[in-house]
């Protein structure tokens, strides 16, 4: 069965920057974390989060893992950072809320990613749309991000 255009697309954008994946749909949703988690057989914490949110510079994606909160406040550049709408996640990435991979943005975004992470050898990322998801050693993941933060972005 052919991936839907948009899983198929990221993909290609996965491999042209270095990640080598096979994006999967899944017949279950993969909308929330729960919901990942249960269609891919892992745990909460296993699934990533790829949140936007935006500083008065402008957007940028917190990578969490899925049983933690990201404390907005730890992003800020001077003030709290806010989460993105829904209007303001797809025009920064190029995909909607429930879909939105850990990169292969439509342009590059600054990222910062939960060092909690590191808990897990493998972990589950959103590939494009709410049913397709691919799995990626967690220090692949990290170096094909190089210009990603690594730190302590959750709550206490």
């Amino acid at each position: 069965m052919a991936l839907h255009k948009t899983a198929a697309r990221l993909q290609e954008r996965l491999r042209e920057l270095g990640l080598d994946v096979e994006v999967r749909e899944l017949a279950d949703s993969t909308r929330t974390a729960a919901e990942a988690a249960a269609a891919v057989g892992a745990e909460v914490g296993q699934i990533v989060k790829s949140l936007v949110f935006v500083r008065a510079d402008g957007p940028l994606v917190c990578l969490c893992a899925g049983d933690r909160r990201v404390d907005a406040a730890k992003l800020g550049d001077g003030a709290p950072a806010r989460p993105a709408r829904a209007d303001e996640v797809r025009e920064a990435t190029g995909f909607a809320i429930g879909g939105v991979p850990p990169l292969g943005h439509d342009r590059p975004l600054p990222t910062v990613v939960d060092e909690s992470l590191r808990r897990f050898p493998l972990v589950w990322c959103a590939a494009g749309t709410p049913h397709a998801v691919f799995s990626v050693e967690t220090e692949r993941l990290l170096s094909a991000l190089p210009d990603a933060t690594v730190a302590d972005v959750t709550e206490a």
